[in-house]
């Protein structure tokens, strides 16, 4: 397999990926350590695994690499993750969702011996290519997914769509029963249409205000 000529940025996220030029490979999901400079021919790539099995997938290749000596050509294993707000049974809370379901991204110097370690690691279905060869991810394709996961904010997760009928669950017009009018994605709001005494009155809400009923 011909060995490409192109440099990474050697980008790395906190917790969401493993950078195997550290030391302790058992706890390299944590990433707070800076990656080494990544020699010529370093590229990323995307491997697929079954849906629900990318963590260990992750955690498979992370020991294989370990115990057959290929800190030295594949870097970095990335899971693409964001953390989303969701309202149930009127809590709040923050889970992490998988942004691609059944993909991984892996930094690596792709030659027979990496393809073959990565390739018949327990739980790899194979790499995203035409055919039998891997396709490596462009530049911009990269960095947007890893911002993504640098996200400060994390996403909300909208439940209802215009013309719904919603309750609002915070505020002054809690137990209300509406419909939706209009949603901004960009600011997280949403308006309302209640009605009081015989006639709808818009109402903006934070998404986390109202719940589909």
């Amino acid at each position: 397999m011909t060995q490409r000529k192109k440099t990474s940025r050697g980008t790395t996220k906190k917790n969401k990926n493993s950078d195997l030029s550290t030391k302790q490979l058992a706890n390299s999901g944590d990433t707070s350590a800076v990656p080494l400079e990544r020699p010529d021919g370093t590229e990323w790539f995307v491997i697929h695994s079954y849906s629900g099995y990318e963590n260990k997938v992750q955690k498979n290749l992370m020991y294989r690499i370990e115990s057959m000596g290929m800190q030295n050509r594949i870097f970095q294993i990335v899971v693409p993750t964001e953390e989303e707000v969701e309202l149930k049974d009127g809590q709040r809370r923050t889970i992490e969702r998988r942004v691609f379901p059944g993909y991984i991204l892996v930094e690596m110097i792709l030659d027979e011996d990496s393809w073959y370690v990565v390739r018949n690691t327990p739980g790899v279905t194979g790499f995203v290519g035409s055919g039998n060869k891997p396709t490596p991810l462009r530049d911009e394709e990269v960095d947007k997914i890893l911002k993504r996961m640098d996200a400060q904010a994390p996403k909300i997760k909208v439940s209802f769509k215009i013309g719904q009928k919603v309750r609002i669950v915070e505020g002054p017009f809690e137990d209300f029963m509406g419909t939706v009018d209009e949603i901004d994605l960009e600011r997280a709001r949403v308006k309302v249409l209640v009605n009081f005494f015989g006639r709808e009155t818009p109402i903006e809400l934070d998404f986390l205000q109202v719940e589909r009923t």
